[in-house]
């Protein structure tokens, strides 16, 4: 048997059950009405063992489902939404893995549909960096990286170019370097930039 410390009110009518071990879950009201929760009281291990092994988990992983049925999501993103709802790390790990499991998530996949749509603009060094903030592992990007056709990166940087009004002709060796450092920061490398802007003053 353990002790409830806190009842702590959540959002959408819950609460978060925080017991004496700090660990926590969270339950609507009218589920603590109904296993007999209450602050600074006791907690029945067999309705704690109710609770984590048979309730949460089924809702975490409807939770999850419903997270992802409007588009595809990272594991990162779901973990990061189970996790602010509060459950439980191992009630998180078994709604990820069973999602996992019955492919609603696949990061590999994720990352070639987010290639696929942006690879005429972004350089694959950017993409891979927005794809790591968003959880995608550099094995999981190689991997979806040689499933789509490898961008035109001289050609986006001419578009650059174009977009920024630059000519190599009459730009000074402020723009020349300010041009230099904005396509260092689109993800560009320094020999590709400098080739196509070697070519801009060649042909201009």
């Amino acid at each position: 048997m353990k002790q409830v410390c806190e009842l702590r009110k959540l959002t959408g009518g819950r609460y978060l059950v925080v017991l004496e071990d700090d660990s926590f879950f969270p339950l609507y009201g009218k589920e603590l009405e109904e296993f007999g929760i209450h602050e600074d009281g006791p907690l029945r291990e067999e309705v704690l063992l109710k609770i984590l092994q048979e309730l949460l988990p089924k809702r975490a992983k409807l939770c999850a489902m419903h997270f992802l049925q409007s588009s595809d999501r990272t594991e990162h993103q779901l973990r990061r939404k189970l996790v602010s709802l509060f459950y439980p790390e191992e009630i998180v790990d078994e709604a990820v893995a069973y999602v996992k499991r019955y492919r609603y998530i696949d990061d590999v996949r994720y990352a070639v549909s987010y290639m696929e749509y942006r690879r005429d603009s972004k350089s694959m060094r950017q993409m891979e960096q927005e794809l790591y903030q968003k959880g995608i592992s550099r094995e999981s990007f190689l991997e979806a990286a040689q499933q789509i056709d490898v961008p035109d990166e001289e050609e986006q940087i001419r578009k650059w170019l174009v977009k920024k009004n630059y000519s190599g002709t009459s730009a000074d060796r402020k723009e020349k370097e300010r041009m230099y450092r904005f396509l260092l920061r689109k993800g560009y490398g320094a020999a590709r930039i400098q080739r196509v802007l070697s070519l801009e003053e060649a042909y201009e």
